[in-house]
């Protein structure tokens, strides 16, 4: 790969990564309950899922996403229907109890599965990797070596993205330390979430 392909690929990416969305917003919110380092860790769980979608795009797999339309419809109303769960969840959380849970250990591997769920349930991001990553890969070149570079520099620049945005979640936590304004963020997040459900339902195949 050459050094310009990298110079384009960089920037485009990293746009894509820091993007608003679920897992972004996700980030945000468990940063201000749970603190920077717990969300950060908790975004390993999304690097896992995106890692997965890379190797199926990789594979050609994501071809059969592409073409059934009924697997398709099942990912992302299974997904839509986690967005709405977590927004709910949110809306009915008590920020008393949370003030008083603070300090307290959060569960990471819950905190992880709920970051994997949320970016496997959306079958728009594999259509990402399959689209986005190949404008990228010299087919005269070892097209296996440049997807697995494409797909590493991806990950970091994700885990990056993670780390901003649970940093904006640290700050966030400072300006909602009472309970009345810890609720009208996490009913805020709950909002947001319901909408990006709402955007993944209308979602369509590219």
């Amino acid at each position: 790969m050459t050094l310009s392909t990298l110079l384009l690929f960089i920037p485009a990416c990293f746009a894509l990564n820091m993007a608003p969305g679920p897992n972004n917003l996700l980030s945000v919110s468990n940063s201000t309950r749970y603190g920077f380092r717990t969300s950060c860790l908790a975004g390993l769980g999304r690097l896992l899922a995106f890692a997965g979608m890379i190797a199926l795009a990789a594979a050609g797999l994501a071809v059969v996403l592409q073409t059934s339309e009924l697997l398709f419809h099942a990912i992302k109303i299974l997904g839509a229907a986690y967005l709405i769960y977590l927004a709910v969840q949110l809306w009915r959380a008590n920020p008393e109890t949370a003030t008083q849970a603070e300090g307290t250990r959060a569960s990471l591997p819950a905190l992880a599965r709920q970051e994997f769920l949320v970016a496997a349930g959306n079958p728009k991001a594999i259509l990402i990797f399959t689209a986005f990553l190949p404008q990228f890969v010299d087919p005269a070149q070892g097209v296996s070596a440049q997807f697995a570079v494409l797909g590493a520099m991806f990950l970091v620049l994700e885990w990056i993205a993670i780390s901003a945005y649970a940093y904006m979640g640290l700050h966030m936590r400072r300006w909602f330390a009472e309970p009345r304004g810890k609720r009208l963020f996490n009913r805020g997040c709950a909002v947001l979430l319901s909408g990006a459900a709402s955007v993944l339902l209308m979602a369509r195949r590219a």
